[in-house]
């Protein structure tokens, strides 16, 4: 198994070079110089906001904490601590009046559907912010999380780029600590912090390690289920990973359009992403 997956490991010098250009070409060329990025205390929004100190200078990097009132005070002090280690600008906005206005609206609200409404209420500050400065929203999506819709669509899975969607979350762990993510960053079990005590690994039932090993092996070996157990893995994980990746492809595709004329967007009028310019 461990032959199976070992393009798992990445050339972090090689993969960070990449990422920064990446960074650096995809803002320039419509015309901007700046990115605003939510600063959560977590390992992927501290990733992505490094890499864009490298691509742009941190004068041009500005680092949006978004706490709800029970946020935990251990993710607004580890954002804190990422960007003093790495001299970006920082605004704080406190999501709770706005978020709450929504909530309040039902007494039997789930925690699922809370977390939702927080992560949509951030990312709508967050567009204000780009719009105010001129300024492109850069995502903190990992792989991962996106292949198994382990996000809000519209919420904290919205970007202008992203420089980690193709990096799962070990990937994303190994690059952290090459470019000096603060050990404590690194090494903290990920939440979302949308609600006491949640972790996103029990949520998912999983390991990371595990999950990641799964989705390699199906989405970037092309493996069908039957091949990945053969060597090996549990078929419950097998199955769930491939359950999820099929649930949630509405999340990482564009909105389906209804065809009508001879050119629809998406489907018939597919011009290049930088057509014309």
């Amino acid at each position: 198994m461990e032959t199976q997956t070992k393009d798992l490991r990445i050339n972090p010098s090689l993969v960070k070079d990449l990422l920064v250009r990446f960074i650096r070409e995809e803002t320039r060329k419509v015309g901007m110089n700046r990115v605003v990025v939510g600063l959560s205390g977590g390992v992927d929004s501290a990733l992505s906001a490094a890499l864009a100190v490298d691509a742009l200078g941190a004068e041009n990097v500005l680092c949006v904490m978004l706490p709800y009132r029970n946020s935990s005070k251990d993710s607004l002090d580890d954002a804190k601590l990422f960007a003093e280690k790495f001299g970006v600008r920082t605004e704080t906005v406190d999501i709770s009046a706005a978020a709450d206005a929504v909530i309040s609206r039902d007494p039997a609200i789930s925690n699922v559907r809370m977390g939702n409404i927080m992560s949509r209420t951030r990312m709508i500050i967050l567009y204000d912010i780009s719009a105010r400065d001129k300024s492109l929203v850069l995502g903190t999506s990992n792989k991962t999380e996106m292949l198994i819709g382990y996000g809000t669509i519209f919420g904290d899975m919205a970007h202008a780029i992203n420089p980690i969607g193709d990096l799962y979350k070990t990937q994303v762990w190994q690059l952290s600590e090459f470019v000096g993510i603060p050990e404590k960053i690194v090494r903290k079990k990920p939440s979302a912090d949308l609600w006491a005590g949640q972790t996103d690994e029990n949520e998912l039932g999983y390991s990371y390690e595990n999950i990641d090993k799964v989705l390699y092996l199906l989405v970037d070996q092309r493996m069908r289920i039957d091949e990945v157990v053969a060597l090996g893995y549990d078929r419950r994980i097998v199955n769930d990973m491939h359950s999820m990746i099929v649930r949630s492809q509405f999340k990482r595709t564009p909105p389906i359009i209804a065809k009508v004329g001879h050119r629809t967007i998406n489907v018939d009028f597919r011009y290049l992403r930088d057509w014309g310019a």
